[in-house]
């Protein structure tokens, strides 16, 4: 069992950037990929960006050149830099992690809240 605790969020005027972290714990061992995914009012949960253990990422394409994904070396916190924020961006981000074989995320954090706004 994986835990994951993000920190971060909070509110953010238009242009502005933000950086989101998640701390790993518990039974790392076996962990292929971990992400961010977020949440908007009335919305699915849909993907943000995600990096496996080996450096590859995946980025939505409504983040690409605004949002970084990356690991420290111990591969056991995830950070999302956000920069160039959008009302749009508003939601709550939650990360998620894989292990081998898993097609989607099976470990959740409980999510930390983006507001964009002036």
């Amino acid at each position: 069992q994986v835990q994951l605790v993000e920190s971060g969020g909070g509110l953010v005027q238009p242009g502005g950037p933000l950086r989101l972290s998640c701390a790993a714990s518990g039974r790392m061992f076996g962990i292929y990929d971990m992400g961010w995914y977020r949440q908007a009012p009335g919305k699915q949960r849909e993907l943000v960006a995600t990096m496996t253990t080996g450096g590859t990422t995946n980025y939505a394409d409504f983040v690409k050149g605004r949002f970084t994904i990356s690991r420290d070396g111990a591969k056991i916190t995830v950070y999302l830099q956000m920069n160039s924020l959008k009302p749009e961006d508003t939601a709550v981000y939650y990360c998620g992690a894989r292990g081998y074989g898993d097609n989607t995320m099976t470990s959740w954090g409980q999510g930390t809240r983006v507001t964009v706004s002036a």
